[in-house]
């Protein structure tokens, strides 16, 4: 493989849209995404009114890579050889000693090779996205409470987890919110909703009420960028996991009511990673009107706006779109389980994964996290930014392995960091970082051949850096 990338190689660029297109303010969209869930568990399924309260310092136990175990309650974070770096139950970090004598040296129960392990299973749950990590702290909660007031030892709530997320994400509730007609009377998190609204949920009529609080506009950089891809004759693509009526109001509002002319073909509600992984025959692509799946299609024969679908009945349409027997597409995600590992395991896709992360990483102070516009324009508790070091976690990218008795501490990389490389063309802060390259600027690539920090673009996380040589298994 070479050892360069260039978007300039590229016949198609594919973009996934919350948290890479669209960039959401994480410090007032987590609050929100947590009141959500949490209103639901209180209200509708009886837990503890104490979920409700958040402290700012409790959203440092938020750290992107953690394993819920949903059995026992504990969290985890994997080193690249599967052992156990930390380990909490609920939001109670586990001493050096009790690390131990749980998991040992030892890989974790179940951990597979990189590629077998799925980051979703009905025993354990990944959380790899800023959409999940404000249920990674309300989970933890969860397990605090049924601890401290049930003496559990083994936990069942994920079912009223997921009953949370069908009823704050379900398909209707965009569609019965706009019916409703009346958001002024809805009510902020935090606050009971009004009656009418209380059938969709929290999060869509605050999106929808308020999206300047929770989303940042394209700068015009991005969008002259994709203007400048599209006439470089790029095909351009947009596959969400959104549906299509949240999908349209994203899309408006961060890029202008003429997004659709920017992109060749838009598919939404496309269930990644099932759009990579399953058939063409187990997920066809649907037609759309008013935003509603109308037609089952036995192929994509021509650009447009549809519906779930798969990798492979793109592909061919991509094929006569560019007249190549293999065109070269690109795709930028943010998550590592739904966007980046399946386009590249299942469609040998190139892959950029945006990783806020590193975001001024180097020189950034903590208060600097937020855009200055943003600062002092709402009141509350506000969340760190979710992209920022947990004290409790330590970094996303290394760990340190406790020595053996008068021996040192060894660093190693982390189960999400060696997944980084493994899987990703190269790894980006945002796509503002890239948009002022000229298209044939040629990015070093992670590969089997380069360092473990050759693709971060435009530099390694500072910690990477001043660790060169690590310890890998």
């Amino acid at each position: 493989m070479a050892q360069h990338f260039s978007l300039a190689a590229c016949d198609v660029v594919g973009f996934d849209l919350d948290h890479t297109l669209c960039r959401y303010n994480l410090p007032e969209s987590a609050v929100l995404i947590y009141n959500s869930f949490a209103q639901f568990l209180v209200k509708e399924k009886g837990y503890d009114k104490e979920l409700l309260t958040v402290t700012p310092e409790d959203w440092d136990f938020c750290c992107k890579g953690l394993a819920l175990d949903l059995e026992d309650g504990n969290f985890i974070k994997l080193a690249d050889n599967g052992t156990v770096l930390r380990a909490s139950h609920g939001t109670n970090m586990m001493a050096p000693e009790a690390l131990v004598e749980e998991y040992g040296r030892k890989e974790w129960k179940h951990f597979m090779s990189d590629a077998g392990m799925a980051c979703r299973s009905g025993k354990y749950y990944f959380y790899d996205n800023y959409f999940d990590l404000p249920g990674a702290l309300l989970c933890a909660r969860v397990v605090d409470s049924l601890t401290k007031n049930n003496g559990q030892k083994t936990f069942d709530f994920w079912k009223d987890i997921v009953a949370g997320i069908q009823h704050n994400y379900k398909m209707s509730a965009f569609k019965e919110i706009t019916a409703l007609g009346r958001l002024s009377h809805f009510s902020v998190p935090g606050h009971r909703p009004s009656t009418l609204a209380e059938n969709c949920g929290i999060y869509f009529p605050e999106i929808k009420r308020d999206p300047g609080r929770y989303l940042h506009t394209c700068p015009d950089s991005v969008k002259k960028w994709l203007q400048q891809l599209k006439n470089a004759g790029k095909i351009l693509l947009l596959i969400t996991s959104s549906h299509s009526d949240y999908c349209r109001l994203l899309c408006e509002y961060i890029l202008g009511n003429d997004f659709t002319d920017l992109f060749d073909i838009v598919i939404t509600n496309a269930l990644k990673p099932g759009f990579f992984s399953h058939l063409p025959s187990q997920r066809p692509f649907w037609t759309l009107e008013n935003d509603e799946e109308q037609e089952a299609l036995p192929s994509l024969d021509k650009p447009g706006w549809y519906s779930q679908g798969n990798a492979v009945h793109l592909y061919e349409l991509l094929k006569k779109m560019t007249g190549k027997n293999e065109p070269k597409v690109v795709y930028f995600g943010d998550s590592m389980h739904s966007d980046i590992f399946p386009a590249r395991h299942y469609s040998n896709w190139e892959t950029v994964l945006i990783l806020e992360e590193l975001r001024g990483d180097r020189d950034r102070k903590p208060e600097e996290s937020e855009p200055l516009e943003k600062k002092g324009k709402y009141e509350g508790s506000k969340a760190k930014p979710l992209n920022t070091l947990s004290k409790k976690w330590g970094s996303f990218f290394i760990d340190s392995v406790s020595g053996l008795e008068n021996t040192e501490d060894s660093l190693v990389y982390t189960w999400s960091c060696k997944r980084i490389s493994t899987y990703s063309t190269i790894a980006i802060p945002s796509i503002e970082a890239i948009a002022e390259l000229p298209l044939d600027y040629k990015f070093s690539r992670f590969s089997s051949s380069n360092s473990k920090t050759a693709g971060y673009y435009p530099n390694p996380p500072l910690i990477l850096s001043n660790n060169e040589t690590l310890t890998t298994k």
